[in-house]
């Protein structure tokens, strides 16, 4: 049922073509059609999806590897000619009477049959255990436990299955007079993709109830609320059944779940939050359904289409690198921001239909209204356009303390050190690394934390001196060879033929201090500048970590000059100037400042983390702050692309650049509120993970989220725009007509109201400054102009749309 036209509102000019006009019919024309093939798709996307979550890689250390690396030929070389080379799991045995060591007979005894065992089991491989070799590496330096080492055939998905249904159950606990714990890289990964996926269920409970309740207070609307909630879970389930199929041809990291459950819902109800609110300001000025959604598509829908564009593309600037882990939520990111994009200009356009005068049904409004009443009521967001206004008259002190705040913040970011996530991740209750903790602090050197080095075609002799010159480097403990054991030059032990096959040979060195430490990265450095007469590959994980960081350093500018690009061209054709996108590049860049300097000072430096629950290990994992930049940058642009598309409306509407700031930040600042505050709710919900990453990723997002919203956009850039005044929207001449030409801007139109900005007008922009200065009202209060025409608001009220 339309509403009924207001008194006294203009006439509506005839609705524009274009595809948008197109897809707004079709949501009227056919609104169930459309509904009922969405039910369809989305009952296949969730049959497809449904085993996603067994096919996603626990994000062990091949996800942060560069493939084509030394680190990885050389592990590749292991794989393949020496499966047995590196064990990947660990019986951490202990005897339960206190007085027996592990060298006593019947401790013996059941410690090798325990080993037997293990070696029986399918799957499992190069089973070595104290009680078999009496390697003192094997031992505890008290003597009360001793390891039993193994590996586990297949990739990482295989190989948690064996742990999962043929170890833990068999192993795990009493056996006998031992106690048996297991740890190892697997059983470490193992444990921390159950418990993101237990923790991810925990945080859509914890976000969902607050969402609708914010979305509820919002809109006023229980069913309106329950729009941006259904358009999230259709995103969601539509990017779990586009992740199923990417599994079948390349690995997907399980961190793509917690990015596709936050992006689902973040974007959605932001795009849903923008189109509702078009949509019911449009029926407030007495619009048929029609030419309200018609309107409502031309303007909101497509700021919605240019916002997913420039998040989709700060996202894909994470292919550039070749680590999966970063290229995995590159794929789940963009797919679900174009799903969130297509449900909210499709599936939600035709539910408006449906619902009709419904969408106001449950008003929660009417109770606060009751206890309102009598009460003195402001224009909707007068408050907002009262900021503006205080920051644009004071435009050189706000952005100048701002600026400097959000340096201030970004400062430790400075002293970052990158290191590799490690059994700490976990929290101190998780069994496999409570057995890394034993490993590490009681045994002397850890035969998993070893530097490999693989060599080929070398003889006997030369291989026997590159062994001793090894042995002799400052940090070796020791080196395990083909020939024997070498400590300090001085080689002892047996032969191992074990650790030759054909021309290829590999040598252990085992480091005398933290593998994953800026020692140990020396001692890699150091193995790698040893000359050889014949080819040598160093990998292992302090190895791995170095080749990474290399992989990102070279991969960085390019992802930066991507997302750049991208966003200088979409806010371009969005606004047709030249400096509003240098603008919006600049200040998205400063909204980040506070989020990576908190990361550095609470994460690595360990400041709050018995508040928050975590262990520091005084490093950040390396790919993690390239993820954390794509996406808070592209989330950052979405904001910016909503506010930067209603003052441009505006100022095409009244050619008054100053006013159409006031009214940008009067219309966008409760909804990008809003949708801040939601969004950082769920991201807050992911960083309450035990998963010390996860909690890395979702605090430091929702806290960039936070600081855009709140203080870029509702200080820095009114502040800004005020000191460029008109030339804001300057381009020259060949920009102006390629804009004429491909831009599209809100409303259909990419005519300005005057086709540049002359330089008599810049000259004299100061003089309306002035001008406006003088016709402030005694106390300090807002700006007085002459009233050109009024803008309708949500709520229907008239306010005052001014020009100089």
């Amino acid at each position: 049922m339309p509403h009924p036209p207001r008194t006294g509102a203009p006439p509506h000019p005839a609705p524009p073509g274009g595809p948008f006009t197109a897809l707004a019919r079709l949501s009227c024309n056919r609104p169930r059609l459309l509904l009922l093939l969405t039910l369809i798709l989305l009952a296949g996307a969730v049959v497809l999806g449904s085993g996603v979550a067994d096919r996603l890689r626990s994000g062990g250390s091949g996800g942060v590897v560069d493939p084509a690396s030394e680190s990885s030929y050389a592990a590749e070389v292991l794989e393949r000619e020496f499966p047995d080379a590196r064990p990947n799991v660990v019986l951490l045995v202990e005897a339960d009477d206190a007085g027996k060591g592990v060298d006593e007979p019947g401790i013996a005894r059941q410690g090798q049959e325990l080993a037997e065992r293990l070696a029986a089991v399918p799957g499992v491989t190069g089973v070595a255990s104290y009680w078999g070799t009496r390697s003192p590496a094997l031992r505890s330096q008290d003597g009360r436990e001793a390891m039993v080492v193994a590996r586990i055939d297949g990739d990482e998905l295989a190989a948690e299955r064996t742990l999962d249904e043929r170890i833990i159950p068999r192993f795990d606990g009493r056996q006998d007079d031992l106690t048996v714990r297991i740890g190892g890289s697997v059983a470490v990964q193992h444990e921390q993709q159950k418990l993101i996926a237990e923790d991810l269920i925990r945080a859509e409970l914890i976000a969902l109830p607050i969402t609708l309740l914010i979305l509820m207070v919002v809109f006023g609307s229980a069913v309106a609320a329950l729009l941006p909630v259904g358009i999230g879970v259709i995103a969601i389930l539509g990017t779990n059944a586009v992740l199923r199929v990417i599994t079948e041809f390349t690995d997907v990291s399980v961190f793509a779940t917690n990015l596709t459950t936050a992006l689902g819902l973040g974007l959605a109800i932001d795009y849903a939050l923008l189109i509702v609110r078009r949509y019911r300001e449009e029926l407030d000025t007495g619009k048929e359904l029609r030419d309200a959604l018609i309107t409502t598509l031309n303007t909101a829908g497509r700021t919605v289409l240019f916002s997913a564009a420039t998040v989709a593309v700060s996202l894909a600037a994470m292919m550039v690198f070749p680590l999966y882990f970063l290229r995995s939520l590159a794929y789940a990111g963009i797919s679900v921001v174009v799903l969130a994009a297509v449900a909210a200009l499709v599936v939600l356009p035709a539910l408006l239909v449906v619902l009709g005068p419904r969408i106001d049904a449950w008003d929660v409004r009417k109770l606060l209204k009751r206890r309102s009443d009598g009460r003195q009521k402001s224009a909707p967001g007068a408050g907002w356009a009262r900021l503006a206004q205080g920051v644009m008259r004071r435009a050189p002190l706000v952005a100048t303390g701002t600026f400097a705040v959000l340096l201030l913040l970004g400062a430790p970011f400075l002293n970052v050190d990158f290191g590799t996530a490690d059994y700490r991740q976990l929290p101190s209750s998780a069994q496999s690394r409570q057995v890394q903790e034993s490993i590490k602090d009681g045994f002397q050197g850890s035969p998993t934390g070893a530097i490999e080095v693989v060599t080929e075609r070398a003889a006997t002799a030369d291989l026997g001196a590159y062994a001793e010159e090894l042995s002799a480097l400052p940090g070796v403990l020791r080196v395990d060879a083909p020939q024997g054991r070498y400590t300090d030059g001085a080689v002892s032990g047996a032969a191992q033929p074990s650790r030759t096959a054909g021309d290829t040979s590999y040598l252990t060195v085992v480091p005398g201090v933290e593998a994953v430490s800026e020692e140990g990265k020396e001692l890699v450095r150091d193995v790698r500048e040893v000359g050889t007469p014949f080819p040598a590959h160093v990998s292992g994980t302090t190895a791995a970590l170095i080749d990474s960081q290399s992989a990102i350093g070279r991969g960085l500018p390019w992802a930066i000059g991507i997302i750049v690009l991208a966003t200088l061209v979409l806010v371009f054709l969005l606004t047709g100037s030249v400096l509003v996108p240098v603008q919006a590049v600049l200040l998205n860049a400063l909204s980040l400042t506070a989020m990576l300097g908190a990361v550095v000072w609470v994460f690595q430096d360990g400041n709050f983390s018995g508040l928050l629950g975590f262990t520091p290990t005084g490093s950040i994992e390396t790919a993690l702050p390239v993820l954390m930049f794509c996406l808070a940058f592209g989330l950052s642009m979405d904001y910016g692309v909503f506010l930067l598309s209603r003052i441009n409306e505006e100022r095409l509407r009244t050619g008054d650049h100053r006013a159409a700031v006031v009214e940008g930040i009067r219309g966008t600042g409760g909804v990008i509120t809003a949708a801040a505050v939601v969004l950082a709710v769920v991201m807050v919900a992911i960083g309450s993970s035990r998963i010390t990453n996860t909690k890395m990723l979702g605090l430091g997002v929702a806290l960039a989220i936070l600081m855009d919203a709140m203080v870029i956009r509702t200080l820095l850039v009114p502040a800004v725009l005020s000191l460029t005044g008109r030339a804001t929207w300057w381009a020259p001449g060949p920009l102006r007509r390629l804009h004429a030409r491909f831009g599209i801007s809100e409303g259909g139109s990419t005519q300005p109201v005057s086709d540049s900005v002359s330089d008599r007008e810049v000259a004299t922009d100061r003089n309306d400054k002035d001008a406006r200065t003088e016709r402030e009202t005694d106390d300090g209060g807002a700006v007085d102009p002459p009233v050109l025409a009024t803008v309708q608001p949500a709520d229907g009220e008239r306010v005052p749309a001014v020009k100089s």
